[in-house]
């Protein structure tokens, strides 16, 4: 079957591939080292992927499942992963800057070193998760 990995703003094709499920396309595009920022990658399993040290600036990975995947390092700057399953990955060091985490499933993760400054964490299940060294957002400082 045929599978398109559009942009997610302006719908184009950045990479197309024949596969058995969307989790080998996307797996396809990384082998050939295709820049998925900004790309729709959302509502879909990607669960035990390879992701360590991608691109994802701005990318839709919401409500997709990205249990036990491997984002060591990954650039998720700006990404949406708004209720998106990401139990059991190993996130250590990955720039979340900006990131849209509302209602996201990170528990039993590795977030050591992450950058989360700027990042949307309402409603998101850190249970059991490792933090070490992480950088977490900031209250908003209410001028006096």
């Amino acid at each position: 079957m045929k599978y398109d990995i559009k942009d997610r703003y302006e719908k184009y094709v950045i990479f197309s591939a024949e596969a058995d499920t969307f989790k080998q396309a996307v797996e396809s595009a990384l082998k050939k080292h295709i820049n998925l920022s900004r790309a729709d990658l959302s509502r879909v399993d990607l669960s035990g992927v390879n992701l360590s040290r991608v691109d994802l600036i701005k990318t839709d990975l919401s409500q997709s499942n990205l249990s036990k995947a491997n984002l060591y390092g990954a650039n998720l700057s700006r990404a949406n992963l708004a209720e998106a399953d990401l139990s059991g990955s190993n996130l250590y060091a990955a720039d979340l800057t900006g990131a849209n985490l509302t209602n996201a499933n990170v528990s039993k993760s590795d977030l050591s070193g992450c950058d989360l400054t700027g990042s949307n964490l309402s409603g998101t299940d850190f249970s059991g998760s490792e933090m070490l060294g992480a950088l977490l957002p900031h209250p908003s400082r209410i001028a006096a």
